[in-house]
């Protein structure tokens, strides 16, 4: 007989150890907010920061993107854009269209962030005098307004991120982003659609505990940020 093995958290359907594919999953269901929250970041800095620097025309224009964007409901948003993406790709073509698709979705909630922080900032005396010593205007976003408010632009990238792994698995559970044989917490919940399949194999819900433990744990750290940022406590 063949020696006897041991699976932690039982099987998927096809015989697959189900806890070595949560954490080969884990590469991409981690990887892909980390790299979407990043260019997020740099999309919401760039765009706010011009935004709230310049005002006028160009900041009604860059806002009412920002609306247009944000009205539109997540899941249809997401439906559309992954119905753009040619079928039968290949996994890391795939993996890039998802971190593009949630970077582009992701960058509003910054971008109006950063545009109010530049808004009360930018009328400070030492900008003024920025300005009349002749400092350029992008050295005066860099140097002297975002180091201004950069801690809280830490905490709200960290408090970004569970969003970003909830997106991603969100996509993948209903089929819009990463799809089998790739692995990633949102295909391994895919088999957990049925209600008989649960039944029968409610070890198949593992998967979410690892997403709703990540996400919490993200979530923590952010606070905690948060709150080691602040300059008014104690």
């Amino acid at each position: 007989e063949e020696p006897g093995r041991l699976f932690l958290f039982g099987t998927d359907s096809m015989g697959r150890d189900l806890f070595s594919r949560i954490m080969l999953g884990s590469q991409i269901s981690l990887s892909i907010p980390l790299v979407g929250v990043g260019i997020s970041f740099i999309l919401g800095i760039i765009i706010g920061g011009v935004s709230g620097y310049f005002g006028g025309w160009l900041d009604s224009v860059i806002q009412r993107i920002i609306e247009i964007i944000r009205s539109f409901p997540t899941i249809p948003l997401w439906m559309a854009l992954s119905a753009a993406i040619p079928p039968r790709i290949p996994v890391v073509t795939m993996y890039f269209y998802i971190v593009i698709i949630l970077a582009l979705i992701g960058w509003t909630d910054l971008a109006r962030v950063v545009r109010g922080k530049f808004f009360s900032l930018k009328n400070e005396d030492y900008v003024l005098a920025a300005k009349i010593s002749g400092v350029s205007d992008t050295k005066i976003i860099v140097r002297h307004l975002l180091p201004g408010f950069l801690s809280y632009l830490v905490v709200a990238t960290t408090l970004a991120i569970p969003a970003m792994i909830l997106g991603e698995t969100t996509m993948s559970f209903l089929g819009l982003g990463i799809r089998s044989p790739a692995t990633s917490w949102g295909v391994l919940l895919q088999e957990a659609q049925k209600i008989e399949n649960v039944s029968l194999y409610p070890w198949k819900l593992i998967p979410l505990g690892s997403v709703i433990v990540t996400v919490m744990a993200f979530n923590f750290m952010g606070d905690g940020l948060r709150d080691a940022a602040d300059p008014y406590k104690r």
